[in-house]
């Protein structure tokens, strides 16, 4: 089959099957599938810059996607000025002496020499490391004494919400950098592992760290980039539009405020899609995929083969966090224990392969095929397995085995799909060309 054809039919029947969903089960879940799968595609578009586009195994997707949620308490929530006021000053001063720890014994380093280096470098972090904990835990146990209830935290600078997702991209970026410096040295499987520990060293800062987005207290209410439902519904000319469409109101702000989302995600997707696109068929992306395929080549021809890897990896990571950034703005609060390997690191992998290694377009069919599936799969599974034992009588074994299994069919159909694909179309349904 042509490839631009079999490309156009796959994306058709992804579309066939968002239409049969909205009219088996509503426009409101159809929306939602779509608004997630938006989202779950540019994750994926940014795991396939990385992997795709020069090999690199990261595993770690998920804590880039939590530091792009971070993002979005941190510039769209007020300021809590009473926590400010209590010891929002000694927490920052105890960042600062961290920082100047951390920079001192690298100076340190690079200064001295032999045992000199050693003792001067042990003094300085020993040192350090004291001068912070007393200014920063002090700081700490202040700002969560602050009505740990409904605060407890410093809060954010209170900017509008759309600029936290490009700040996610920024924090994800700089987090990246960091880890890349120090772990893009190390062979793949060494680099997953490196990445998987760091992600979970982020989960955990998140979860532990009451002063900075209030832990697994949560952040709830944050602002949306949409208007509320119930603003919509107390608007005369919306309920009158409404009504004109032999909508009721509720059932008309919902999608109304769902199709707001999507069209904003739409964007944003569309234009990392271009620049993917316009990377991948430059002379960048040609090196970078040179470097993916021999490295020793690539190095033998003059290319810095760690620093290209650092640039991919702080692109890809950077997508992520926006990715992460646009969640939590979906979602309306910040709920670090949700932040899982399953979903934020398996299921994007799995996007990226079944969709295709290495084409955008693949990872793009991917993202919202796979995200489709992952939420229909359960309840379809349900109603296969009703089915199924309709012919059993009430009690038996085999009918509540069968029943309960359907809420496994989530992780059965995954491992399927994965099988099939790399059975019959190894790289992918739509693969690089």
């Amino acid at each position: 089959m042509n490839p631009s054809l079999k490309n156009t039919a796959l994306f058709s029947v992804l579309g066939v099957l968002i239409l049969g969903t909205g009219i088996v089960q509503g426009w409101n879940t159809a929306l939602l599938i779509v608004n997630m799968g938006l989202i779950s595609a540019i994750m994926a578009l940014g795991v396939n810059l990385q992997w795709g586009f020069a090999g690199l195994f990261n595993i770690g997707v998920m804590g880039f996607v939590a530091l792009g949620g971070l993002a979005t308490v941190l510039i769209s929530m007020p300021p809590v000025g009473e926590a400010w006021a209590a010891g929002g000053l000694q927490v920052i001063l105890g960042l600062i002496a961290g920082a100047a720890t951390i920079a001192a014994a690298i100076f340190a380093q690079k200064r001295f020499a032999g045992r000199i280096r050693t003792f001067v470098t042990l003094g300085v972090l020993i040192a350090g490391f004291f001068i912070y904990r007393a200014v920063f835990d002090a700081g700490v146990d202040a700002v969560e004494a602050v009505n740990p209830a409904a605060t407890g935290y410093l809060g954010g600078l209170g900017l509008p919400v759309l600029l936290a997702w490009p700040v996610g991209g920024l924090l994800a970026a700089g987090a990246a950098w960091i880890i890349g410096k120090t772990a893009l040295g190390l062979r793949s499987d060494y680099l997953a592992i490196a990445t998987l520990g760091i992600a979970e060293i982020i989960i955990a800062v998140l979860k532990n760290e009451d002063w900075l987005a209030r832990g697994v207290k949560n952040v709830i209410g944050l602002p949306r980039p949409v208007a509320y439902e119930v603003d919509l519904q107390n608007d005369p000319g919306f309920v009158e539009r409404a009504a004109s469409l032999g909508l009721d109101p509720v059932t008309a702000s919902t999608l109304y405020t769902k199709i707001g989302y999507g069209v904003l995600f739409l964007i944003v997707l569309l234009i990392l899609l271009w620049l993917a696109q316009k990377a991948l068929n430059s002379p960048w992306g040609r090196m970078m995929r040179a470097i993916r395929d021999n490295e020793v080549a690539a190095e033998a021809m003059g290319k810095d083969v760690t620093a290209r890897h650092l640039q991919i990896f702080i692109l890809g990571s950077a997508i992520c966090g926006i990715a992460g950034a646009m969640m939590t703005t979906l979602d309306g609060q910040l709920t670090p224990g949700t932040y899982q390997p399953l979903r934020f690191t398996f299921l994007v992998w799995v996007m990226v392969i079944v969709g295709g290694s290495g084409n955008n377009f693949g990872a793009v069919l991917g993202g919202m095929l796979i995200w489709w599936l992952w939420v229909m799969v359960e309840p379809l599974g349900l109603g296969l397995m009703n089915i199924l034992a309709s012919g059993l009588p009430e009690g038996s074994s085999l009918r509540d085995t069968l029943i309960d299994g359907a809420a496994h069919m989530r992780l059965l159909t995954m491992g399927l799909i994965l099988l099939l694909v790399l059975r019959f179309s190894p790289r992918g349904l739509i693969p690089e060309r």
